[in-house]
């Protein structure tokens, strides 16, 4: 887990706070403080799963008395209809913390469900798939570490851990009379030197300047596998490569296959489908 034990209290009380979990007016009104329950945790459908040990948190938050048992970890394949954790304990604690729970674990899954797919897209080759800083505000963490259980790799997780040329910052410099090339000059003058710079180009000719200009990464942004085959064999030798743009699971293939060494896709986590987890009762009697 990215987070410390403390680090994911504060995203599981946010959490908690926006669902009012202390003012649960239908359960405090229907279901009395004495009822037990055992219930499972249950996907519909087939995936990997990431996020158990964040939901077992969630119930504890709000009842540390509740016991959560683990039958699989994050990072395990799941077949439908499989139970995966079990919550025992007042059933008044586990509806109240149901379903901030199952939105964390299920947000997760469909993640790392997602990023496997991508992956196993684009087995054979040596093309490596990360995520971007596309993902929901305030849970980033979270997104970015069931992408690394999907068996992905992080890209930045802030501005602050790399310098990225984009095309805005290259349209703003334009404007002063800036050219990429000086552009990246400038960057490996004044930024730190222990980080990489990474250049963002919709051509093959801006990929070959910024490859000659000193690029330590040159992103491919929304070129064609040809173009993007073009230009690794112009450049390989010199900087990494990064395709991104436009990636989805039906041509991410055809862009591995033309030797790029990292497949950016924002899609991991700014769009990804939520698995279908039920949580599922049995009422033990006084």
């Amino acid at each position: 887990m990215l987070l410390t034990p403390r680090e994911l209290d504060v995203f599981i009380d946010r959490a908690l706070d926006e669902d009012a979990v202390g003012a649960d007016v239908t359960t405090a009104a229907l279901i009395p403080s004495h009822l037990e329950a055992n219930a499972a945790l249950v996907p519909q459908e087939p995936g990997i799963l990431a996020g158990l040990d964040v939901a077992a948190a969630t119930f504890r938050r709000v009842n540390p008395s509740l016991i959560f048992t683990q039958k699989l970890l994050d990072g395990d394949r799941v077949e439908g209809g499989e139970i995966v954790a079990t919550i025992s304990g007042s059933m008044a604690s586990i509806l109240t913390a149901e379903r901030t729970a199952l939105n964390f674990l299920q947000r997760m899954s469909g993640i790392a469900t997602l990023t496997d797919e991508y992956i196993r897209a684009v087995d054979g080759t040596s093309a490596s798939i990360t995520d971007t800083r596309k993902t929901v505000p305030g849970l980033r963490l979270l997104d970015k570490y069931a992408v690394s259980i999907g068996g992905g790799r992080n890209h930045r997780m802030t501005l602050a851990d790399g310098v990225l040329i984009k095309d805005n910052h290259l349209a703003a410099l334009a404007g002063e009379g800036v050219s990429l090339a000086q552009a990246i000059k400038r960057a490996r003058a004044r930024a730190p030197h222990t980080l990489k710079i990474e250049v963002e180009v919709e051509s093959i000719e801006a990929a070959i300047a910024a490859a000659k200009a000193g690029a330590d990464i040159v992103m491919l942004d929304n070129m064609s596998p040809d173009d993007m085959r073009t230009a690794v064999d112009q450049i390989a030798a010199d900087c990494t490569i990064e395709a991104s743009g436009g990636i989805t699971l039906e041509n991410v293939a055809a862009v591995a296959q033309s030797g790029v060494d990292i497949i950016s896709i924002g899609a991991l986590t700014h769009s990804p489908r939520a698995m279908d987890i039920s949580l599922d009762y049995e009422t033990k009697h006084a």
